[in-house]
């Protein structure tokens, strides 16, 4: 499985906050235990990360009033080795560090 990032957004107006909270509640979306925050820090977004088959799997666990502002984002790791393979790749591109 593969591991992604739902963003949700929304307006940084206090009521629409709140809204979406109660969104979340009554469409009985298990996100919302899972759910990250960022309004405290004036990054207003909802923030959740968990495993799925595919992008499409991810956007479907979002309640569907809330789907056309999700930003879906694929997590990956990068081994040393793949770092160390980068790092040699812009050697030979000529790519300054």
């Amino acid at each position: 499985m593969t591991t992604y990032l739902i963003e949700i957004p929304h307006s940084e107006n206090t009521a629409e906050c709140q809204h979406v909270i109660k969104l979340f509640v009554e469409s009985g979306s298990h996100l919302l235990s899972h759910a990250y925050w960022g309004c405290k820090s004036g990054v207003h977004k909802s923030m959740f990360i968990s495993e799925f088959n595919n992008k499409e799997e991810a956007l479907q666990i979002v309640p569907p009033f809330l789907r056309r502002n999700a930003n879906i984002i694929e997590l990956i790791k990068f081994s040393n080795t793949d770092i160390q393979q980068f790092a040699e790749a812009n050697k030979q591109q000529g790519v300054v560090e």
